[in-house]
């Protein structure tokens, strides 16, 4: 509990601050579901709209300090493998 008038501000600034980086996160996680889902459905154009929103909000997060760089990349590169696996299949 909070006992100064500038620690009760900072408490509050936190929680915003928490809720607005686990709503991004939430975002990026999503968008992979889609894209995941897309992909099992064979659907590979309508995976571009969706890789460039995806590696968008990734570099977004990493620039704002909401995932680490090779966090970033990683997912970005995993994402890129997984279409061009499910591309040469068809």
């Amino acid at each position: 509990m909070p006992n100064t008038k500038s620690a009760k501000k900072e408490l509050r600034k936190s929680k915003v601050t928490s809720a607005k980086n686990l709503a991004e996160k939430k975002n990026i996680k999503d968008l992979i579901k889609k894209i995941s889902k897309v992909i099992e459905t064979g659907k590979l154009e309508e995976t571009k709209d969706l890789i460039k929103q995806f590696q968008k909000a990734v570099d977004k997060a990493v620039k704002r300090g909401w995932l680490k760089q090779n966090t970033g990349n990683r997912k970005k590169s995993r994402l890129a493998a997984k279409i061009k696996k499910s591309s040469v299949k068809k």
